[in-house]
């Protein structure tokens, strides 16, 4: 009797840790509608890991959007414009472990992406690179929008 309760508390153990290490992903994509040629990526100057922000912009580039930066005041043509934060946690390596983008036009938002795994304990998906990370969620972001006239090129690859 003892080893069968000794079981079922391991195993309802076990349930209840791995359950509680998921990773979430959550993308509003922008509606259909706008043709976006270019787009202005606020730089974040809280995000002191130094490849995310050129990351970003070669994503884009590659979803076929021109890209321009700015760092606090959004220039006067800037139509469209994306912020990011991110963070990332260390467990035997560095990982990302929240990012969200958030596109707006004139103030409103269009569309938000949002990588989250604050919960992810002992779940190993957290680890990889951040562009892989990144990359699904600004595709599905864009899904619906019309490009402008700038050719795409290929993804970036860095961490």
């Amino acid at each position: 009797m003892f080893k069968l309760i000794h079981s079922a508390l391991i195993v309802i153990l076990l349930v209840a840790f791995t359950s509680g290490c998921t990773i979430t992903q959550k993308v509003s994509p922008v509606t259909s509608g706008p043709t976006i040629t270019t787009i202005y990526v606020q730089k974040n100057s809280n995000i002191h890991m130094e490849g995310l922000h050129p990351e970003i912009l070669q994503q884009l580039t590659t979803l076929g959007f021109k890209v321009e930066t700015f760092d606090t005041t959004r220039p006067k043509e800037a139509t469209y414009w994306m912020t990011y934060t991110a963070n990332w946690n260390w467990d035997m390596a560095i990982y990302l472990t929240y990012f969200q983008a958030t596109l707006l036009e004139d103030g409103k938002v269009l569309g938000r992406a949002e990588y989250d795994a604050r919960k992810g304990g002992a779940n190993m998906g957290k680890f990889g690179k951040t562009a892989e990370k990144i990359r699904p969620l600004l595709m599905d972001l864009f899904q619906n929008v019309k490009r402008g006239t700038v050719e795409a090129t290929s993804m970036g690859t860095s961490g």
